[in-house]
């Protein structure tokens, strides 16, 4: 039973989150805004923060779980960061992000960009881009249809099928093409002519292209932040989730404990948690498997010395080509100085890599730091191996959520069945959308789902994310 605005949110009941990043920790902290205290997160590592987390290596210097960067679509999320850090805790930057392609620097975004590139490629993505196919739009549209179609074969051929490729670890044809909203900029012939022939650049496109960073801790500070506001009392790490019993609404950890609830919301991914429930949902355990995934394996490199002039503004940068194995390099030490040992000595400087593995896209793990130090080389990110002073690699098992060309099938045969057994499964493997699946995102996913299971509000942001950013406030 859903109560309604103003009736007393203590009749209830017990709910139960089970995962304490970004979307658990949105629940959390709505569940204590609203004065609602008989709730528990359960938490399977020693700390929250999920793939928000960080970490200090042996050498001092912090690493992210990938180039996060903060920016938001919700008012609410601003004012609940701004609680988090304060107002002096937040670092603020313009992006400066460019593709190195032709052995050179190209600004983002590349399709608005082409006067760096060599005359012949220039030509070839022109060529492409006058003699697109006709879009024919389509709710089945594969990502490489849609490419041809917006981009034309010469910019796909060069830049949109490599990168992207390096990036998801499916080729362009797997994916489906809705999951590029705001993410991928179009392109406009008149616009990009124009930039060439006038020489100008055209950076300023994308909605993050102003952001905040912690002045420290790296992103995981945000985030055991608002896990403290929460309270120790409602949040229960090193516990991690062996089985839900949706019919006696029993969960039961892999210590044995049991916890009876009332309301449950899970943010581990669906393919893990169809493994936990019992009795047994036929269509999620048969569908959750086919779910595409890739991992993410995150490396980062330590430097001394002065970090190059070419890389002193750059946040980060994108590497389509084929001489070195990562898609994303972040200059992380630029984001916050304290990233890195004795920063007030100006002695070290840091670089963050990002590599996609899949069934489709192997991945050698024993030699890939050996590989990513070597790309770092043949890019001229590094100038030599003494440079290097520390090293440290994590692997993220569920890295990314792929969109799928089956994904919506198989998420329409998952989510009733779910629904029916009375668990809210969201965040960024919890409804396995990659479209509405940032930090921001992410924690209003848990805050909706709140708002929908104590107050009857309907659920936006998992459903319409244009509409959710209207309803929270933010254009």
């Amino acid at each position: 039973m859903s109560l309604r605005k103003g009736e007393a949110l203590t009749q209830q009941g017990r709910i139960l989150i089970i995962g304490a990043g970004p979307t658990g920790l949105g629940a959390a902290y709505r569940l204590k805004k609203l004065g609602y205290e008989n709730f528990l997160v359960l938490e399977a590592n020693s700390e929250a923060g999920g793939l928000a987390s960080s970490y200090v290596d042996d050498k001092g210097f912090t690493w992210d779980i990938g180039g996060h960067v903060q920016f938001s679509h919700y008012d609410y999320f601003d004012k609940a960061m701004g609680e988090a850090l304060g107002k002096d805790g937040w670092l603020h930057h313009e992006r400066e992000s460019w593709v190195w392609i032709a052995d050179r620097f190209v600004p983002y975004p590349f399709q608005n960009n082409l006067r760096y590139l060599p005359n012949d490629l220039a030509a070839k993505a022109i060529k492409g881009l006058v003699n697109r196919p006709a879009r024919v739009p389509s709710p089945t549209q594969d990502f490489g249809t849609w490419i041809d179609q917006m981009m034309g074969t010469g910019l796909k051929e060069m830049f949109m099928a490599p990168y992207n490729y390096k990036v998801w670890a499916f080729p362009v044809e797997d994916l489906w093409y809705g999951w590029v909203g705001e993410r991928v900029a179009t392109v406009d012939l008149a616009r990009v002519t124009e930039n060439i022939l006038l020489g100008k650049d055209d950076v300023n496109w994308g909605p993050n292209n102003t952001f905040q960073f912690p002045k420290y801790g790296g992103t995981g500070a945000i985030w055991r932040a608002v896990a403290k506001q929460i309270g120790e009392n409602h949040i229960q790490l090193n516990t991690r989730v062996a089985e839900i019993d949706w019919q006696k609404k029993i969960v039961t950890t892999k210590d044995g404990e049991k916890l009876e609830y009332d309301h449950i919301l899970s943010t581990m991914p669906l393919d893990s948690l169809a493994k936990t429930v019992t009795p047994e949902l036929p269509a999620v355990s048969e569908a959750s498997p086919q779910l595409k995934r890739s991992h993410s394996h995150i490396i980062g490199i330590g430097l001394q010395g002065e970090m190059p002039e070419k890389l002193a503004k750059k946040c980060w940068m994108y590497f389509p080509e084929d001489n070195c194995p990562f898609y994303r390099v972040t200059v992380f030490s630029l984001y916050s100085p304290n990233n890195v040992p004795e920063p007030e000595t100006g002695k070290y400087w840091s670089l963050m890599t990002e590599t996609s593995e899949s069934s489709a896209k192997h991945v050698n793990r024993e030699t890939l730091m050996e590989d990513t130090i070597q790309g770092l080389l043949n890019t001229g990110l590094i100038r030599d191996r003494s440079q290097v002073v520390s090293k440290w690699s994590y692997v993220a098992e569920h890295g990314y959520p792929t969109p799928s060309m089956e994904r919506n099938n198989l998420l329409g045969k998952i989510e009733p069945e779910l629904k029916k057994a009375g668990i809210g499964s969201r965040g960024r493997f919890g409804a396995w959308k990659y479209e509405v699946s940032n930090q921001d995102h992410s924690f209003m996913q848990g805050v909706e789902w709140v708002n929908a299971t104590v107050l009857d509000v309907p659920e936006v942001t998992v459903r319409f994310a244009d509409t959710a950013n209207a309803m929270w406030g933010r254009k």
